[in-house]
């Protein structure tokens, strides 16, 4: 080769140019010229790397090292492309090298900090892209990253501004414009995030990541639908993208299309198959969709690759007591609890499973976490007065007891009001105003008033549901002398003459729960799956059922021996003097049977294969209701044999 530095001059400038091929051909008939060309082996090296072929250019770039150890540009090419071989700890030493030579090197510098980033020293990386900074102020990328090691450092708000600041020198810097989304989102500024993701994708349409995080930041706004067409759109390019594949099935998670948001993380498994995370999510799907066994494999298979995934081990729980497997649940509780000594969620439904077992001394105590969780009815903060716990006097004294939950808990549990009274307090109690006419008539109840409504004086309080734990209740110890809760007079008087007059047996129905309650698909069999019932002989059926769902009102007017009362229902007070005048209500497990039992009415309760604590397990009766008797599937899901069950013990005899 007659003029090698004219051949290594036009390698070069195709290789600035892409024209990688041509680059390439040069660098080898250099290198065929003279194999220990500095030049040409560090250059080829950075090609080869290019093309992704990185232990290649680790071995030319060595090659040109062996030329000369210390040239500082080649000491920093050998450790980009270690970084890229995710050698970090041999990269940092090659950029040490380097500036060791060449100490005012900011893209070494800069480099060094990145390394440092990935071996989770931000402090330290943070300190290397300032010193970059310092001799290269407008160095775009150092800000850039310089904003990482921030966030790293959780100093969100001067990341955002190392962002801004890299986007003052460079506008158009698609990465940086996604930075600063992401730590938007941190600061819980989610418009401005997805503002700033618009114009990274702007600058670069197919930027799958910013896609993504965009969805991140609308499901942050609760825009769920858009969420899932920012996912969509990110998966148009890249199929396989397993976060978005995640993400896209959160939100379909929410969206109540859980069949879909299974698929979806199938789909990022197929991708990730070790992402505990994913299989976590995908465990929780298979639970709402009641297929336990499966969501339990997926809870295991989460801490086969994570052990000490605290929620994974929640909600395994979850689903053993789902099976019918409770000491194995409780264990699985225990579990997650040594792992993370505080966890609401676990600490709650460790409390549920020991009520759900009888062992209502542990349980009521350990129900005390549910005022932490935070879907949980808020522990009423604008009290003054100290709560009561059931140890201190309350002769003279006046006690607020208050409704925390649902109907039914509020029916249950102000039982406890006799009892409050004959300590010698004068009792006040608020529920819910749809209760109040019918809660008036609790013995020991000086006052009852509507929440909401302004609350007399009063030196104490208490929630009704702390109440077994204030009275150190176990199950032989039961508040259960009924009726405590009766029909106001002039209401049993009013429905007495609305209904008609029956030859046969009369029984009321309820069929299923609040609709918005999440439990109520599976504890609720629902209209159609009772209406067998109504074929039977010699009874007449009155719909005590309030909301009504889809295709009720078709199955209810193709059965005339079905009276439905519920759009003439005001209250509870209305139900209750209804119930005094049949024979026996039937209900799902919802406020219905709770006020059934509270009169002392006969109730046929209908349960799922592990129902709600309150009804314990493999007992056919209650100890809190006398008068209950319980129907319970013999498998999940298997409301039919629930139906024959009841239909066989109302035939005649």
């Amino acid at each position: 080769m007659r003029d090698p530095s004219q051949a290594l001059g036009r390698a070069v400038d195709f290789h600035r140019k892409g024209d990688l091929a041509q680059a390439e051909r040069l660098y080898l008939q250099l290198l065929e010229a003279r194999s220990d060309h500095f030049d040409a082996l560090q250059m080829l090296g950075v090609l080869r790397a290019q093309q992704g072929r990185h232990l290649d250019a680790l071995s030319l770039i060595g090659a040109a090292l062996r030329v000369d150890p210390s040239a500082p540009a080649a000491l920093l090419n050998q450790g980009l492309v270690l970084a890229a071989l995710g050698r970090h700890a041999e990269a940092l030493a090659s950029y040490d090298k380097a500036l060791a030579r060449q100490p005012a090197y900011a893209e070494a510098h800069h480099n060094r900090g990145v390394a440092l980033r990935s071996l989770k020293r931000p402090a330290e990386a943070l300190a290397s892209f300032e010193r970059a900074l310092s001799l290269r102020p407008d160095y775009v990328e150092a800000h850039n990253q310089r904003g990482y090691a921030l966030q790293d450092l959780n100093r969100p708000a001067e990341a955002l501004a190392s962002y801004e600041r890299a986007l003052a020198i460079q506008p158009d810097h698609a990465g940086a414009l996604f930075n600063r989304g992401g730590v938007l989102r941190e600061l819980d500024r989610p418009a401005e995030a997805i503002a700033s993701y618009d114009k990274a994708l702007a600058i670069k349409p197919d930027y799958v990541e910013a896609l993504n995080n965009r969805g991140l930041a609308l499901l942050d706004l609760h825009r769920r639908a858009e969420a899932l067409a920012s996912f969509e759109r990110a998966l148009a390019i890249r199929p396989d993208h397993a976060r978005a594949l995640g993400n896209r099935g959160g939100v379909l998670r929410d969206l109540h299309r859980p069949a879909e948001a299974l698929a979806s993380y199938d789909r990022a498994l197929a991708v990730q198959p070790d992402s505990a995370e994913t299989l976590y999510n995908r465990g929780i799907v298979l639970r709402e969709l009641t297929r336990f066994s499966e969501a339990l494999a997926s809870f295991d298979r989460a801490l086969s690759i994570k052990a000490n995934h605290v929620d994974a081990l929640g909600n395994r729980g979850l689903v053993l007591r789902d099976l019918d497997r409770p000491l194995e649940a409780l264990a699985s509780y225990d579990r997650a609890l040594s792992i993370e000594p505080d966890n609401t969620e676990t600490h709650s439904n460790r409390s549920c499973l020991r009520l759900l077992l009888g062992d209502l001394e542990r349980g009521f105590e350990e129900f005390e976490w549910r005022w932490r969780v935070p879907d949980f009815a808020p522990r009423r903060a604008d009290f003054a007065q100290p709560l009561w716990r059931g140890g201190e006097p309350l002769e003279g004294r006046t006690i607020l007891l208050h409704a925390e939950q649902g109907y039914g808990d509020a029916l249950q549990f102000v039982r406890y009001a006799p009892l409050v009274a004959a300590r010698g307090a004068r009792v006040v109690l608020e529920v819910p105003p749809p209760l109040t006419a019918l809660v008036a008539s609790v013995p020991g109840a000086a006052l009852v008033v509507g929440r909401g409504e302004k609350l007399p004086d009063f030196d104490c309080h208490c929630p009704l549901l702390s109440l077994p734990l204030a009275f150190k209740t176990r199950l032989d110890t039961i508040p259960a002398a009924i009726p405590y809760l009766s029909a106001p007079q002039d209401r049993v008087a009013k429905w007495r003459q609305r209904l008609p007059e029956t030859r046969g047996r009369r029984i009321g129905i309820a069929w299923a729960g609040n609709p918005n309650f999440k439990g109520d698909r599976t504890r609720s069999p629902g209209l159609a799956r009772i209406s067998p019932l109504f074929s039977l002989g010699g009874v007449e059926f009155l719909g005590l059922q309030k909301d009504l769902g889809e295709g009720d009102r078709d199955i209810l007017r193709d059965n005339p021996r079905v009276l439905y009362l519920g759009d003439t229902i005001e209250d509870f007070a209305d139900t209750a003097a209804i119930m005094s005048l049949v024979d026996l209500v039937i209900s799902s497990d919802t406020s219905v049977a709770h006020l059934a039992g509270a009169l002392g009415k006969p109730v046929w309760v209908l349960l799922q294969h592990v129902a709600d604590w309150r009804w314990l397990l493999d007992r056919g009766d209650s100890p809190w209701y006398p008068t209950a008797r319980l129907f319970r599937q013999p498998e999940n899901g298997d409301w039919e044999s629930v139906i024959r069950q009841v239909a066989d013990a109302l035939a005649p005899a």
